[in-house]
């Protein structure tokens, strides 16, 4: 029984956290007509997430390009496969950035640096009472502050994919020429002729869905904090954990339907 309570009560948590999120998703989208008055706080938001993240981003991208060709090259070699491999390698490597590697990976970064900002700094404002503030002359918080971000978060994210999928290439390929001597020529036309614009669009897709749910859970926890700067940091950490779960649940669902 103890457990079958246990059991309920996540359920409910879960279910609540949820209809928290949409109610918070429902409030945003009625605001979207009037996205060109607030205009200016979008475009301090798309700094933050974008101009901001750029330099980790491409670091991660980086090195998330050598990742995937180290791990594709020593897998085809394990199986002795190498020279067959060699005229499809580009490509290969190609499909995962794009599609996988990229969007799941800056998504993970972005909800690390961004979501758990913008739950600590709406949870500071909310347990030093500027959101009643707000309310008190007639701002609603959820025009004033919840929509720039999500907006930014769901414009910048791809944004941040495609510099991410150019700099993983480049990662990519430096390694295959180094490692594994293979020519310049072979690997960018592999991906030339294999290329396809669904990989790329489903890899920006996926980047905006995973923005917009990571603005939308730090913008829920971050108003929903209470208990002091305790609390801000239950909510900061809450933002990343649920972020990072959803991120992950949301691809699988993509590689389901998809």
């Amino acid at each position: 029984m103890a457990a079958l309570r246990l059991l309920g009560r996540l359920i409910l948590s879960l279910l609540q956290g949820l209809g928290r999120i949409l109610i918070l998703l429902a409030h945003i989208v009625r605001y979207l007509p009037r996205i060109r008055k607030d205009w200016a706080l979008v475009l301090r938001q798309m700094a933050i997430v974008g101009a901001d993240s750029l330099p980790l981003v491409l670091l991660i991208g980086g090195f998330t390009g050598a990742i995937a060709a180290l791990q594709a090259t020593n897998l085809f070699e394990k199986f002795n496969l190498l020279a067959l491999a060699r005229p499809y390698l580009g490509s290969s490597i190609a499909t995962v950035v794009f599609t996988e590697l990229t969007p799941v990976l800056t998504a993970l970064v972005i909800a690390g640096r961004v979501g758990g900002a913008i739950a600590a700094q709406l949870g500071t404002m909310a347990v030093s009472e500027q959101l009643d503030a707000l309310e008190i002359m007639a701002i609603d918080r959820n025009r004033y502050l919840a929509m720039p971000r999500v907006v930014a978060a769901v414009t910048m994210m791809p944004v941040l994919a495609v510099f991410s999928n150019a700099i993983a290439i480049v990662g990519a390929f430096l390694l295959t020429t180094l490692k594994f001597e293979l020519p310049a020529e072979l690997f960018f036309d592999s991906i030339q002729r294999f290329f396809r614009t669904s990989e790329i669009l489903l890899g920006l897709l996926k980047s905006a869905v995973f923005g917009l749910s990571t603005a939308l859970i730090g913008c829920a926890e971050g108003f929903a904090t209470s208990g002091g700067a305790e609390g801000v940091g239950r909510s900061t950490v809450r933002s990343f954990t649920i972020a990072a779960a959803s991120i992950l649940v949301l691809d699988a669902l993509f590689g389901y339907i998809l």
